[in-house]
């Protein structure tokens, strides 16, 4: 059985893309997961995510002065710049894989998004795993504000005024037990706990606004052509499961596909926003089945 997956997946490469705040550096485990199968992945870091990632001067300084005003280093990064980090990694291993399956979380369904509308030749299918599609709404912030996604917990975790900063800023670091505790609450509830310090220092301060501000438009020949798959987070605490089934429904209203009018393959799994951090095998598993 071993011998046939590893047969079944040998010339199939996943491109991961993060979501806000995360990086390449969170699929680690999903890929190790992915590799044991036969599988290929490269993860994508955004612009401005990742250990490379310009951080707020006083973020990483006692007291973290200036972190509520302090005008983003990231404030120019376009959604045109994220989409072109992807695609540059699509055409690099369009040369040396068969099968191209291009996967995003969160705010990366943007980005993700757009490469594939620009470059549909290059993705085989695409996975959103509860990832902002726009075929409905244009914006992420669309539906991230939307009344679907009222249970949301994140809404009190940015700082200072996005507009101003040119970005969207926690403070992974914060010193407040509350703050911390909302952010476990939103994104990583179903972590082990002891594990839970370690991923949140991880993360990036911001998220350049034009990634969830932007518009993407997406159109029925060319994004609407690629097979795709909606990996659903039951308990999703960051993007509610009613707004994750909003953006399926709007989808395949939008662009309902040749033929059943459902082009959305719809799975669901179980427990928080972040299964690359609580169950990083049944993520891998559900992506290669």
């Amino acid at each position: 059985m071993t011998d046939l997956s590893h047969h079944s997946h040998a010339h199939t490469v996943f491109v991961l893309v993060h979501g806000a705040w995360h990086s390449s550096a969170q699929w680690a485990a999903t890929q190790r997961a992915l590799a044991g199968s036969g599988a290929a992945s490269v993860a994508v870091d955004l612009p401005g995510h990742g250990f490379d990632a310009t951080l707020p001067s006083g973020y990483l300084l006692p007291g973290q002065p200036g972190l509520l005003t302090e005008k983003s280093p990231l404030a120019a990064v376009t959604m045109e710049d994220c989409a072109e980090s992807v695609l540059r990694t699509l055409r690099r291993v369009r040369r040396h894989h068969r099968r191209v399956v291009l996967v995003a979380h969160s705010a990366g369904g943007g980005p993700a998004s757009l490469a594939a509308e620009r470059a549909p030749e290059l993705v085989d299918a695409l996975v959103y795993l509860s990832a902002f599609v726009p075929a409905g709404r244009p914006r992420f912030f669309d539906y991230a504000g939307s009344p679907e996604n009222a249970t949301a917990r994140g809404r009190t975790l940015g700082l200072g005024d996005p507009e101003e900063l040119g970005a969207v800023r926690i403070n992974p670091l914060s010193p407040d037990p509350a703050y911390v505790e909302a952010l476990r609450q939103t994104h990583y509830h179903d972590t082990p706990p002891d594990r839970f310090d370690r991923w949140r220092s991880a993360l990036s301060t911001d998220l350049p606004l034009a990634v969830p501000a932007t518009p993407v438009t997406v159109t029925s020949a060319r994004w609407g052509r690629i097979p795709r798959t909606f990996l659903r987070c039951a308990d999703d605490r960051a993007l509610a499961p009613a707004v994750q089934d909003l953006m399926i429904a709007e989808a395949d209203l939008a662009m309902p596909g040749d033929g059943d009018g459902n082009p959305f393959t719809v799975r669901t799994l179980p427990g928080s926003h972040s299964p690359f951090a609580a169950r990083p095998r049944a993520l891998a598993a559900a992506l290669l089945s």
